[in-house]
């Protein structure tokens, strides 16, 4: 019999990968070029050819040296190669003006390998995590796999900025960790240096106030990935107490491969503590070390990047197609999602709708927001282009006003 904590995980399994095997069930069945796919945050753009060329060279390089396949596949540290990590430190000292060594580094099993990572390093049973309306859902699994609980705080409705009156009442005594997510998953928003400089602010109060250390992570999967003139940012520099969780999965389009690293600055409180338990949590909770490959391999394209003008067309087309055709939209100046307002309190009834029409959105309560939905455009532009007649369907269906 399975446990019962594995019976609350079953229920509240994630909808969006639910919909992906859906949205592929519907391809077999309609044909590829008639499903309208936006459910998964799955990069259609390639990744950059120096990845592949990366991967051949170091394998050809493995062969070639003697002992090489065990320095190449073997274990390290636990924490990663060092000269991986000293790459990433450097590439992050050039970029952002940081200081870091390769010891701030460790390597992870992507971004959620590091979050549960830093989580078992941080958090006892009963503590607390703040995070931000829309959230990834699965900080609410990776705060319960260590007997914390997620405390939520709500946006302002219009921009999706946070609350910031809400999330000064929602620190506690309980309050261990606070979650940022920018440029953010699901809206597109990105949270701007002013309102980073707020959000510190009121962590370096509630300390004082509560007399205990709360961290600010910052979940960064899709740094890179910013329109409009925005500029990639690195949190590090707004509040001593951050950690940064990175990934490669969507700045160099291999999600599948799970390779990211987490940041523990030196002014970090219990800095050294922090790092050395987050390397022990790559042991005990199973990964033991990030992907030794794949490793070499990102170290080699940390100058590379996904092709964010691809993403930008499909995001253009999108946001002005369907706000003539009457949806209220929030305009993503980050990231690869477009965050919709169902025109009907019942989003499972939107969602439902668009189903008929061979769209697949995921419904906004995966996200603790419900009433709205996310379209992730991540795929190809024929894709977004062939779509456009089913929404203006779904838009007559429900009585918008378009042209």
């Amino acid at each position: 019999m399975i446990s019962e904590r594995t019976k609350k995980a079953l229920a509240g399994s994630s909808a969006i990968r639910a919909m992906f095997v859906e949205g592929r069930e519907m391809a077999e069945k309609f044909g590829a070029e008639n499903v309208y796919d936006f459910s998964l945050g799955n990069p259609a753009t390639p990744a950059p050819a120096a990845l592949g060329e990366a991967i051949r060279s170091l394998v050809d390089e493995s062969a070639a040296a003697e002992g090489g396949s065990l320095e190449l596949h073997g274990y390290m540290e636990n924490a990663g190669y060092r000269t991986v990590r000293a790459a990433v430190a450097e590439n992050l000292n050039r970029r952002f003006d940081t200081a870091f060594g390769f010891e701030n580094i460790i390597m992870t099993v992507g971004a959620a390998g590091g979050l549960n990572a830093i989580f078992q390093t941080i958090l006892d049973p009963g503590d607390e995590v703040a995070v931000f309306v829309p959230f990834f859902g699965e900080y609410r699994e990776y705060a319960a796999n260590f007997g914390a609980e997620i405390v939520t705080v709500r946006p302002d409705f219009e921009t999706f900025e946070p609350d910031l009156t809400d999330f000064e009442l929602k620190i506690s005594g309980k309050t261990k960790a606070v979650i940022v997510n920018t440029p953010n998953n699901p809206t597109g928003v990105i949270y701007k240096p002013a309102t980073m400089k707020k959000i510190a602010g009121i962590l370096e109060e509630k300390q004082r106030a509560f007399s205990h250390d709360i961290y600010l992570i910052s979940d960064e999967p899709y740094r890179e990935l910013v329109y409009d003139g925005n500029k990639e940012d690195f949190l590090t520099k707004y509040y001593d107490n951050t950690i940064v969780g990175y990934s490669f999965s969507k700045s160099l389009s291999m999600p599948g491969e799970r390779i990211g690293y987490v940041v523990v600055p030196d002014e970090a409180s219990d800095a050294q503590e922090l790092i050395q338990g987050i390397g022990i949590a790559n042991r005990t909770l199973g990964f033991v070390n990030a992907p030794s490959l794949i490793q070499k391999a990102a170290a080699r394209c940390l100058e590379e990047k996904t092709d964010v003008a691809f993403y930008d067309e499909n995001r253009r087309v999108l946001y002005e197609r369907l706000t003539k055709l009457g949806f209220t939209c929030i305009r993503p100046e980050g990231a690869f999602y477009l965050w919709l307002k169902t025109p009907v309190q019942d989003e499972e009834d939107f969602v439902s709708e668009g189903k008929k029409r061979h769209i697949l959105m995921v419904k906004g309560s995966a996200f603790g927001c419900p009433g709205f939905v996310r379209i992730a455009y991540c795929v190809s532009h024929e894709t977004v282009r062939n779509s456009l007649s089913a929404f203006a369907e779904l838009a007559n269906h429900y009585g918008l006003c378009h042209t």
